[in-house]
């Protein structure tokens, strides 16, 4: 093989090398600052690419996706002057390559700076309590203010998460005796409306439970009356229907009588017959009236002279 043979395979080999480095793949939520000639020439988003040989260079790869900061605590002063450590997170997303490629140094060292920047100015204009119960409130400013500083930079800030707040030891100690009385005043609370709430419902049992005797006495009383009450009727209704028929006996008796064309001796010895029969009760005295004992004397006689004759 000649020495131009070798040189042409060369020349070929050195320029299939070249080509194979001209030839770049993006990958998914990537995206490549370009530059030619060391200015910004363009964004390559995910993909197959080519860029000329020599003169272009990949200045920059960069992630679209959301990314998380994790900041170490920083000390910051409340307005009342109580010194505690807070950490923060972050949460990310790179929305324009370039600017982030050339608006600041270091992106992350800056972001990690204006967050504790921003938040010992939101701090301190809050109190301890306010601290320690508004950290949606703390979240909703830091991300308003971070978002607006880090537009420049083309980063977009979607979230800020106090992660920790760690106040001094004597204030833990302060709130946890703090917290250890508020639950024994619950407690107490508790068992004393518990207490009342038994104490109401054995009243309201008792007070149930004599209504009940009540009523049940009542309705006792009512069928006792009512009982009486018809036995009286019935005992009434009894001697008032017997009246009826010893009247009613009289009557006809009297009828019969009257339809017999009975003389006075007659009735007389029907009222004799009368007073034999109220004889028989358990009467010890018996009062006869004068006119019947002067007939019964003038039949007695009337008797004695019939026997006589005879």
């Amino acid at each position: 093989m000649s020495a131009g043979q070798v040189f042409g395979l060369f020349v070929v080999f050195l320029a299939v090398i070249i080509a194979c480095s001209c030839i770049r793949v993006v990958p998914q939520a990537y995206a490549y600052v370009i530059e030619r000639v060391g200015t910004y020439h363009t964004t390559w988003s995910a993909g197959f690419k080519m860029k000329l040989p020599i003169f272009d260079k990949v200045a920059r790869r960069v992630s679209l996706k959301e990314q998380v900061a994790d900041f170490p605590p920083q000390p910051v002063i409340t307005k009342d002057n109580v010194t505690m450590r807070i950490d923060t997170v972050v949460f990310f997303q790179i929305t324009d390559p370039k600017l982030y490629a050339y608006g600041v140094e270091n992106p992350l060292m800056a972001i990690e700076n204006l967050a504790a920047t921003t938040l010992r100015n939101v701090i301190g204009e809050l109190e301890l309590d306010q601290t320690l119960t508004s950290r949606e409130t703390i979240n909703t400013k830091m991300r308003a203010t971070l978002d607006e500083a880090t537009d420049p930079w083309g980063i977009k800030v979607n979230r800020v998460e106090l992660k920790n707040i760690i106040p001094p030891a004597a204030i833990q100690d302060a709130m946890e005796k703090q917290m250890k009385a508020e639950r024994e005043r619950r407690e107490q609370i508790l068992i004393a409306e518990g207490e009342k709430k038994s104490a109401i419902l054995r009243a309201e049992g008792q007070k149930e439970s004599l209504i009940l005797a009540a009523e049940a006495e009542k309705a006792s009383a009512i069928l006792r009356a009512e009982a009486t009450k018809e036995a009286t009727i019935r005992r009434a209704e009894g001697e008032a229907e017997a009246i009826l028929k010893v009247q009613q006996a009289t009557a006809d008796g009297i009828k019969a009588l009257n339809e017999a064309k009975a003389d006075k001796s007659v009735l007389t010895l029907k009222s004799l017959e009368a007073f034999e029969k109220a004889a028989n009760g358990q009467a010890t005295k018996l009062i006869i009236p004068s006119e019947i004992a002067s007939i019964a004397g003038l039949a007695s006689s009337i008797t004695e002279i019939a026997k006589e004759k005879n």
